[in-house]
């Protein structure tokens, strides 16, 4: 069975990913959509004072709430899906688990920032793109 990634940080703009993978032909082969989202990992300074567990309780809480939109979307069109919590830089761990899966494709919303402001911040699309092993489709 085929891997697709789709990545959502809880936006519409990932909502729009999901319904658009939703209408999308290439759900018509053999896929399963692995829903992943990325929470940044917490500095040193924090987890000095909050203890391991607390910590994961907290991220997946929070991967919970970015994953549950597009969870109903799919769930709504009975596509198959996994859920995936990730920890760290995101477009790093994304690329990491598309290698890890051998993904057929990595889905992700665009937030369609500012050159400036993609220069300045970075953007996740834009380093996904650049080191992704598979396609990458922006919606």
């Amino acid at each position: 069975m085929n891997t697709i990634i789709l990545a959502t940080d809880g936006s519409l703009h990932s909502d729009a990913a999901a319904r658009f993978l939703v209408d999308s032909p290439l759900l018509n082969r053999d896929f399963v959509v692995h829903v992943v989202h990325c929470e940044p990992d917490v500095g040193g300074d924090v987890k000095s004072f909050i203890g391991k567990a607390d910590i994961e309780a907290w991220h997946h809480e929070e991967s919970g709430k970015a994953m549950q939109s597009v969870v109903g979307i799919l769930t709504a069109a009975n596509v198959s899906h996994e859920c995936h919590e990730l920890v760290g830089f995101t477009p790093e761990k994304i690329v990491e688990y598309a290698k890890q899966v051998d993904a057929a494709a990595i889905v992700l919303g665009s937030h369609h920032h500012s050159p400036l402001l993609n220069a300045i911040r970075g953007s996740v699309c834009g380093r996904i793109l650049a080191h992704s092993p598979c396609p990458v489709m922006l919606v």
